[in-house]
């Protein structure tokens, strides 16, 4: 089954408004890791302001997750009107996140292409031709 939620990213207050969204709508956080907390390429130069900052947050609302990031301009992320969210699609098999990258990437931007990603999904991240930015995911049984 498909599943569709929206990825926030914000420049360097993520934290701040996730907090005040559960304050609003109650729940547990399903996941809050901060850049530090996940090891990749090009960590060591970071600041530590910035590897404190975050790296992904999920908060469960009724039968949908809000997630979202901090884009980091050390790490190369341009934060502008419009590429502040993404429409994430989670699906159930590799095979269905390759059919569904490769037909919607068509003609659009790639950011991260589809493939193993450090937190152990299979993810990728582009902007159609339209310029609808999107993430694909499939989470490996564990």
């Amino acid at each position: 089954m498909i599943k569709i939620n929206p990825y926030l990213n914000f420049f360097g207050n993520a934290e701040e408004v996730f907090d005040f969204y559960q304050s609003i709508f109650g729940g547990e956080f399903a996941s809050k890791m901060k850049f530090k907390d996940m090891p990749f390429e090009g960590q060591d130069k970071m600041s530590e302001e910035s590897l404190n900052k975050i790296m992904h947050i999920a908060l469960p609302i009724g039968n949908d997750i809000l997630m979202g990031s901090d884009s980091l301009e050390e790490r190369g992320h341009e934060h502008i009107e419009g590429n502040n969210f993404h429409i994430t699609v989670n699906v159930d098999s590799k095979e269905e996140a390759d059919r569904i990258y490769n037909l919607l990437s068509v003609g659009g931007n790639i950011t991260l292409p589809i493939g193993d990603v450090p937190w152990g999904d299979y993810f990728a991240m582009f902007s159609d031709k339209f310029g609808i930015y999107w993430m694909i995911s499939y989470t490996y049984p564990k």
